[in-house]
């Protein structure tokens, strides 16, 4: 299992400069060999490399770093004609995918640079690294990170690290393959039901509220509003500062949500059953105001900044680290279906946190309902994905 561990460096002031001109210039060269391969219909990597190759080396790069921005460029192009294909830039004709496909792909002066072991050497114990920069290599560069990611490092830690430059600051951030722990016989499954006014709820009763989370987003939009409608200088500066700190909190709230349903999970030998996510945010709408979430455009702003999917990802990695099983259902009509005795009807859900069943009278609250039905469904794909131990016909 790939684990990505990011640890800042606090080099002093001259290898900050080496670094960040290095990133800058094999970045600049990254864009020169973009406009390459877009003049020349995007070749392979290995006729981009015959076009290229000796003029990066002309350039000061050496020769796994000029090699690394020739596989970044043809990856970037790479990864935006799988866009294009799959729809994920619009629709043909339109203009958000003209302009994307109409012109080179482009990278940032910070955008980031992949690192080998030739490039770069990790010194653990003195929590230093050794890298090649445009000026030469520079040794001893400081790098501070937890105990925990430290220990990762040390004992997982292969393939490439990326170099990237975020606000001025520079981090390394290095892939881990960490081995999956051994998945043990589960003792049911935990159902768990994702949403907006509710981020999660299991069927064993943890809910974690979204109200403040949400409450707090905005918050931030009102005041981005602000700022960017007084476009001082002041006011630039508070946003620049600002960027990203939503994101943050998310990403924290995300990994404690995650963390209490795995460890929940693990300490009752229990499996966690998790709602299929794609088509979430269709599955997820805005009929009604929800009081302090308005149908608005508030409300579309909520559903469609909330990170599904991250917060699917952490339980996922979370789950395989701790040996839990993991399985994925179809939600269709859990929501509807009564976790009692069965009965699906549309107006059993009487309205966001309210369930009362139309065929045996039972009254719970829908998400807790909803997280039963997926716990149930848990069960029965799980059973369906074993061997049969009959024994075979003579």
């Amino acid at each position: 299992m790939k684990v990505v561990v990011q640890v800042k460096l606090v080099p002093d002031a001259v290898q900050a400069a080496a670094v960040s001109v290095t990133l800058g210039a094999v970045n600049d060269a990254a864009n020169w060999v973009s406009g390459v391969a877009f003049e020349r219909g995007v070749p392979r990597e290995y006729e981009l490399r015959r076009h290229t190759y000796a003029q990066l080396k002309e350039r000061g790069l050496g020769a796994q770093a000029a090699q690394h921005v020739i596989k970044k460029v043809r990856d970037a192009y790479t990864a935006l004609h799988a866009n294009l294909r799959a729809g994920n830039l619009g629709r043909k004709g339109s203009r958000r995918r003209v302009r994307a496909a109409s012109k080179p792909v482009a990278f940032r002066p910070g955008a980031a640079q992949p690192y080998d072991d030739r490039c770069l050497s990790w010194q653990y114990d003195a929590r230093t690294v050794s890298i090649w920069t445009t000026s030469g290599r520079l040794k001893g560069v400081p790098f501070v990170c937890s105990p925990g990611a430290l220990k990762v490092l040390r004992e997982y830690r292969k393939g490439e690290s990326d170099l990237i430059e975020r606000d001025g600051v520079l981090y390394l951030v290095a892939t881990c393959e960490v081995p999956e722990a051994e998945q043990y016989e589960p003792d049911g499954f935990i159902g768990v039901d994702l949403g907006i006014v509710n981020i999660a709820t299991t069927s064993t009763g943890y809910q974690a509220a979204g109200r403040k989370l949400n409450r707090y987003r905005k918050r931030q939009l009102d005041l981005r509003q602000k700022l960017q409608k007084k476009g001082t200088k002041s006011a630039k500066r508070r946003l620049k500062q600002r960027s990203r700190k939503e994101s943050r909190r998310a990403r924290d709230i995300n990994h404690c949500v995650s963390k209490t349903i795995v460890t929940e999970a693990e300490r009752t030998s229990a499996g966690i059953s998790l709602e299929e996510l794609k088509g979430i945010r269709q599955r997820v709408r805005l009929r009604k105001p929800w009081g302090y979430l308005p149908a608005g455009g508030w409300g579309r702003v909520a559903l469609h900044s909330w990170a599904f999917a991250q917060l699917g990802d952490f339980i996922v990695y979370k789950a395989k680290r701790a040996g839990v099983p993991l399985v994925f259902v179809d939600p269709a009509y859990t929501s509807q279906t009564c976790a009692e005795c069965g009965h699906v009807d549309k107006r059993n859900r009487v309205d966001q946190g309210l369930f009362i069943c139309r065929g045996c009278g039972v009254v719970a609250h829908a998400d807790r309902n909803a997280s039963r039905n997926i716990a149930t469904r848990g069960e029965t794909v799980r059973n369906a994905g074993r061997e049969s131990r009959a024994p075979a016909t003579p």
